[in-house]
């Protein structure tokens, strides 16, 4: 199988290079790719951003938000992961789903598949996969951690109310399994992409994009990819109800997104105010919440600063 370089560590430019590949890459036979990911979340295409990412933890720590275009839930990404793709026509790609669970058990690793779309070593995940189909081709991408930072990976994907947000990291830690522990001989996450580039591609070529082809990525990664629209647009309609006490008083906001922009919202508490909140209430409906930064509203919930208000509807 022939492997195809890709050596950005760009999310957005990386999803895109997925889906160019998928949809676009002449192949009459699967071909492979190994690649990373900087810090980042990436969710699945039917996710809501709002419901599934510690989106304020993401913008403090400089972790990107990135949507991919195959189903399944949030995964945290960082140096410390691998990720694979592999891409073919659907005739060529019924042995795909073992492929790396049996790469990985070449490598010592005892690796077994499970469930949908995991691969467990002695019963803790080091991998999981998606796969998406366009026409008669199909993709199967998945990860692989190495030395994942559990810490950040249990802030990020821990919401309120969430079961991992009350986990923490020694509840994911015994949930999950870092490759890095089963294969001391391998110093480093490249002597793994490199070990797994040997047994995949069995001896074949490695080829490259050409450079107008490089260029469709980015145009793809600009004009998709890094866009709000598809990041978190694309969030299916998500209802939150939060709590949070100030000097004011204390106020809940029942509230609900769609498509990213507040379509309901109601304020109730014991707060205090100048004005009634149901105005701001609905001065805000149609608004995104990153229409919030910088917005007063001390009348409303006396010397409540903007990033208190933000607060509340956003950890």
């Amino acid at each position: 199988m022939k492997s195809l370089l890709n050596p950005s560590v760009d999310p957005h430019w990386n999803m895109a290079f997925d889906e160019f590949t998928l949809e676009s890459l002449p192949v009459d036979e699967p071909v492979f790719y190994l690649w990373q990911n900087a810090p980042s979340v990436i969710i699945g295409l039917n996710q809501s951003a709002y419901a599934e990412v510690n989106l304020p933890f993401l913008e403090a720590n400089g972790i990107v938000l990135a949507r991919r275009v195959t189903g399944g839930g949030a995964v945290y990404h960082d140096l410390g992961n691998l990720n694979y793709s592999i891409v073919g026509p659907v005739g060529t790609m019924a042995d795909s789903y073992g492929l790396m669970a049996d790469a990985l058990r070449r490598l010592g690793v005892p690796a077994e598949r499970s469930g949908r779309n995991d691969i467990l070593v002695e019963g803790r995940k080091c991998s999981g996969y998606a796969k998406r189909l366009h026409g008669n081709r199909m993709m199967i991408h998945g990860t692989l951690m190495w030395d994942i930072n559990l810490e950040n990976l249990t802030q990020a994907l821990a919401v309120p109310g969430s079961k991992l947000e009350a986990a923490g990291v020694a509840s994911v830690r015994s949930r999950v399994a870092n490759l890095r522990a089963y294969l001391p001989a391998l110093p480093d996450i490249g002597s793994l992409r490199d070990a797994l580039r040997d047994i995949l591609s069995g001896g074949d070529s490695t080829i490259g994009l050409s450079p107008s082809q490089l260029e469709a990525v980015g145009k793809m990664a600009d004009e998709k990819f890094r866009t709000w629209e598809w990041n978190f647009g694309r969030s299916p309609r998500t209802t939150f109800s939060r709590t949070r006490k100030f000097a004011c008083g204390t106020v809940t906001a029942h509230y609900s997104l769609e498509r990213g922009v507040i379509s309901e919202l109601q304020f109730t508490g014991d707060f205090i105010g100048f004005r009634p909140a149901e105005e701001l209430a609905e001065k805000l409906k149609g608004c995104t919440l990153n229409d919030l930064r910088g917005m007063e509203v001390g009348d409303y919930f006396d010397s409540l600063s903007s990033r208190e208000f933000r607060s509340l509807l956003e950890d």
